[in-house]
């Protein structure tokens, strides 16, 4: 079954940490002419968060359209009270992501922005700081969060345009007739096959057609895999079906290196833990990373595909939350990101099957009892979904 509609002729440009994607990010929000579409799940009230927040009154005081998301949840309740204010005083077009959960417990996860319908960014970077921990703020970092984004130009941006002009009518509740106001101030671009043929596509995750997307692109990409696959994420806890093609590809002799990120919840940790004994028999290598967050959604399989997003690796992300990744097939892309990957493998802690033989019996227990306590709060959530 094909998951992913490649589109060719894209400029795809990694970046890396919030050092590359903050001044990506101003430099589009400032470039824009006509609109700009801005989604995030977290969107912080520090130094970085206005520095972006002033790029978006900008754009609107230069008459640029700018519509912007951010998640209740993510955001935080006094936080988003606080800048819709502002936003809607500058004359930004400001909507909240199910604000008090009137749309039931699902969260827009998705860190997109679109400008003049040209240039995308997508990714698993929120607004704020790189040296603060995301989930909490007054916990510093020694070293900046490990994250990617990309930024993309090309054909693509349509389909990426597409979708954030449709989560915004989503949530929104004009009537026809201003709605048709609002899209006539959109100005229509047209675009020239990019100089870089690269192929990507774009994959979404929601409660409606694409229930399963992200994950079936990651199994596709697992079943054909030859030689290596490498997945780096910071909440590691798949249904059956991703642990399974996991098992299957190192047991069919592909290398496949996880790098998971430890140390923030210990409930998380101790499900990932979980995991490890089957996987780790199956040949998989697991290396922990503490250096920094890790809160980077990236993977790399064989020479040519690879993709990056907001997806987590569990039940939350594949199954309940709104996701957006972008997948892309080129061999230049691939070895770059395959490079950070393995330096973030070289400075992470490799987990071997003797250290859990020597795991008392207390805390493997212990870990099984996690695991059942996620997947049954998981199956609650997420009607069933999770296996």
């Amino acid at each position: 079954m094909r998951t992913v509609n490649f589109i060719a002729h894209n400029d795809i440009q990694l970046l890396y940490c919030g050092t590359d994607y903050f001044p990506a990010l101003i430099a589009a929000i400032d470039g824009a002419r006509s609109e700009v579409y801005f989604e995030t799940y977290i969107f912080a009230d520090d130094a970085t968060g206005t520095l972006v927040l002033d790029a978006l009154k900008r754009a609107a005081a230069r008459g640029v359209l700018v519509c912007m998301i951010t998640d209740w949840f993510g955001t935080g309740n006094r936080r988003v009270k606080a800048m819709h204010a502002q936003l809607e005083a500058a004359g930004v077009h400001h909507r909240i992501f199910n604000p008090w959960f009137r749309r039931g417990i699902t969260r827009t996860h998705r860190k997109i922005c679109v400008a003049d319908g040209e240039i995308a960014l997508v990714g698993g970077i929120n607004i704020n700081d790189d040296m603060f921990c995301d989930y909490d703020h007054s916990i510093s970092l020694e070293a900046p969060r490990w994250d990617f984004a990309v930024q993309v130009k090309g054909p693509l941006v349509d389909a990426i345009h597409e979708e954030v002009q449709a989560q915004w009518a989503r949530l929104g509740k004009m009537n026809l007739v201003r709605r048709i106001k609002l899209y006539r101030k959109m100005r229509v671009v047209s675009k020239e096959l990019a100089k870089n043929p690269v192929v990507a596509g774009f994959v979404v995750r929601d409660n409606l057609r694409n229930r399963r997307t992200i994950q079936r692109a990651y199994l596709q990409a697992l079943g054909q895999a030859r030689k290596s696959v490498m997945l780096a994420n910071p909440y590691f806890a798949p249904g059956h079906k991703l642990r399974h093609a996991l098992a299957q590809a190192a047991q069919r002799g592909v290398d496949v290196v996880l790098l998971i990120g430890v140390g923030e919840f210990r409930m998380q940790d101790a499900v990932a833990h979980s995991f490890y004994p089957k996987l780790l028999a199956a040949g998989v290598k697991i290396v922990e990373y503490r250096k920094t967050q890790l809160h980077a959604k990236v993977a790399v399989v064989d020479d040519d595909w690879a993709t990056v997003g907001s997806s987590n690796i569990d039940a939350l992300s594949l199954f309940l939350n709104q996701e957006a990744n972008v997948v892309i097939k080129d061999v230049a892309f691939a070895q770059s990101l395959r490079q950070h990957i393995e330096q973030g493998v070289a400075d992470g802690i490799v987990i071997h099957q003797d250290d859990f033989k020597h795991i008392g019996r207390v805390r493997r227990i212990g870990y099984e009892a996690a695991f059942l306590v996620y997947r049954l709060v998981m199956r609650i959530f997420s009607v069933g979904k999770y296996a």
